[in-house]
């Protein structure tokens, strides 16, 4: 059987780990032991933060609408509710860059949402 020597494909290996810590700190760029453990978790952190970035997208869209609508005398559950009840169905992605960027289209949309919700709701 004839001898297979290894070197070539550790060093690819290698040089592809260190490759991806490029920008690291200290010994963990460089040396691969520390790198590969370093890369390691930062694959792992990157995995865990794409979920929670949707998380974080979707609260700051919230507390954007909500500082909106205020402006328009009524609160964000409330305007949730009334949107439902309107049978208007925007997301808050879109809501909250229509109140940054076009404020007269959310304001008519507002308006539709109080008249599309009882007299009690609106006024409280």
């Amino acid at each position: 059987m004839a001898r297979v020597k290894r070197g070539v494909t550790a060093h690819a290996k290698h040089k592809k780990t260190l490759d991806q810590a490029k920008g690291f700190y200290g010994r963990r760029k460089n040396t691969i032991r520390a790198a590969k453990a370093a890369v390691d978790k930062a694959l792992m952190y990157a995995y865990r933060d794409r979920k929670n970035k949707k998380r974080t997208f979707r609260a700051l869209w919230i507390q954007r609408l909500n500082a909106a609508v205020r402006e328009h005398g009524i609160v964000y559950s409330r305007f949730i509710d009334g949107l439902n009840k309107a049978g208007i169905e925007i997301d808050r992605k879109v809501l909250s860059e229509m109140a940054i960027h076009e404020p007269a289209a959310f304001a008519a949309i507002v308006a539709q949402v109080k008249s599309a919700m009882p007299a009690t709701a609106a006024a409280a």
